[in-house]
């Protein structure tokens, strides 16, 4: 393996989706939120991302059986908004700049292949102790306005590092609209109580109601 590459299992019938995406990162709470919304929606796995850039190991399952680091994407037919889900096991190393960059473009190609105008991603934010806020950036003062209208509160002079925050970025180069959510969290180890925070705000934006018992 050389270059990235895509193993689609199926073409999923989708009217201008939400592209989400989730990845491992501070408190892990972009993945925990991108799971919780895969099972909200009742998401189906539509194709795997694999790449050189992820870390050489491979995941061992309670069987014993071994696969590589990858990305699923999952699809969302839904009554309000249609979903694509992006979710994975890992990132590529932060100092691999170019990787980010790659992998990131296929994402976006993807994304525009799918009619995806609107892109949401969602990670955490290190905080001194653990709160159930959630932060916002965005593309556009509109877009930023429209979620903190929702209650999120506006991240600035910061940085977002990573899947989480080059995705925007590149998103807005491309046309497409995009939004950040971050999660307040410690970071000290996996962080459900941020993921839920902003799986459910995401939910509530979006004009979803979510049981706290998901």
């Amino acid at each position: 393996m050389d270059k990235p590459y895509y193993r689609e299992f199926f073409t999923p019938v989708l009217e201008n989706p939400i592209f989400v995406q989730g990845l491992p990162g501070f408190g892990n709470v972009g993945k925990i939120a991108a799971h919780l919304l895969i099972k909200f929606c009742g998401a189906k796995p539509f194709a795997e991302l694999y790449a050189p850039y992820f870390p050489d190991y491979v995941s061992v399952d309670s069987s014993g059986i071994c696969r590589l680091p990858k990305y699923e994407f999952y699809a969302a037919p839904m009554e309000k908004n249609d979903f694509i889900i992006l979710t994975g096991d890992t990132q590529p190393s932060f100092e691999d700049v170019v990787a980010h960059y790659e992998l990131c473009g296929e994402i976006i190609n993807l994304a525009i292949k799918h009619n995806c105008r609107l892109i949401i991603t969602m990670g955490g934010i290190p905080m001194a102790e653990s709160m159930s806020q959630v932060y916002v950036a965005a593309t556009s003062p509109r877009l930023a306005m429209e979620f903190m209208e929702k209650g999120a509160i506006l991240y600035s002079k910061g940085r977002i590092a990573g899947a989480t925050g080059l995705l925007l970025g590149m998103a807005k180069e491309q046309g497409l609209d995009g939004v950040c959510l971050l999660g307040a969290t410690t970071g000290f180890k996996a962080d459900r109580g941020a993921g839920f925070s902003v799986f459910k705000f995401l939910m509530k934006a979006l004009g979803n109601e979510v049981k706290e018992g998901l």
